[in-house]
């Protein structure tokens, strides 16, 4: 979940398959909402099916894995604000998880849909919580996709997450505490360079080689790291603050009544699977299912599965 890791997965996913789907860059539309311009790709037949990708901080671009469900569902991606090829802030202040959600609630009015269904990857996946909370009115479906319950299981992801790097990059983490003692936080531009030298793989995969880069060019992003830092805290990768460290849908996910699908990895040392589970405490009526081959990103490891899975419940 941290932004490097953010940053190498826009990289890593780049598959040549994409040639015979639209291309993000250039096929792509604006809408405007809430006064700032976003950027959107549709394509497909069926049902409205949106995508809200994680970080937070990344664009739509990391979740083109997806494309396939076009054949029984219009996709549509798009670039939230701030990130990608839409309007950034004036004032970082201005990225928010609330301006997230009501963004995707202004997007689907401006695309005139009346109910949509929605699928949250990682970050993605608060996103769509709160939205499906607050405006579950319009919600068909909801998918929610190695993601999390409160900011108790993003701490927990801190947590794990550096626990696997002490035990096993101990060289890295030794000149991580040494820069830390010297007053370095999170979102340093030295932290973050010691961070990047664990490989995505190794936090974020069930088989590393699923995550090789395969040559074309990272969507861009510029502003992924102040919409990143500004919402998980300067520290975020240690101690959550700001707006992720205040969010909790524990009490409330019972009381949704659409259709729910919430599913994860068992490899994910992010979305960990020990507290994944807790959904099905928190949120029993839905349909839950880990993924043993995968973990973070099951659209990339166990694809076939995962999409059979998405198919099957959005026919419900």
């Amino acid at each position: 979940m941290k932004i490097r890791i953010t940053i190498l997965f826009l990289l890593i996913i780049s598959l040549n398959v994409y040639a015979q789907f639209p291309d993000s860059e250039t096929d792509g539309k604006y809408f405007e909402v809430n006064s700032a311009k976003l950027w959107t790709l549709s394509f497909g037949e069926g049902e409205p099916l949106f995508f809200i990708a994680g970080g937070p901080g990344g664009t739509h671009y990391g979740l083109r894995h997806f494309d396939s469900l076009s054949t029984t569902n219009t996709l549509v991606y798009y670039d939230a604000f701030g990130r990608g090829k839409s309007d950034t802030a004036k004032f970082v202040t201005e990225y928010t998880l609330e301006r997230d959600i009501e963004d995707l609630e202004g997007l689907r009015i401006a695309m005139g849909f009346d109910k949509i269904n929605i699928l949250g990857h990682s970050y993605g996946g608060v996103v769509a919580q709160g939205y499906a909370i607050k405006y579950s009115q319009n919600v068909s479906h909801l998918i929610v996709a190695n993601s999390f319950h409160s900011y108790l299981m993003w701490q927990e992801n801190c947590d794990n997450s550096n626990h696997e790097i002490k035990t096993n990059y101990p060289e890295v983490w030794e000149e991580l505490m040494h820069i830390r003692e010297q007053g370095a936080v999170s979102s340093d531009s030295v932290h973050q360079e010691i961070y990047g030298r664990v490989p995505y793989g190794f936090l974020y995969a069930y088989n590393p080689e699923n995550f090789k880069p395969r040559g074309r060019k990272p969507y861009p992003n510029p502003q992924s790291r102040k919409v990143y830092y500004q919402m998980v805290g300067r520290d975020g990768d240690f101690e959550l603050t700001s707006d992720i460290g205040a969010f909790d849908y524990r009490k409330q996910l019972k009381d949704l009544k659409m259709p729910i699908l919430i599913y994860g990895g068992r490899y994910d040392r992010v979305a960990v699977p020990r507290m994944m589970v807790e959904y099905k405490k928190y949120c029993p009526q839905a349909e839950f299912v880990m993924f043993e081959k995968s973990g973070h990103n099951p659209q990339v490891e166990e694809p076939s599965k995962l999409f059979d899975v998405i198919r099957e419940f959005l026919r419900k």
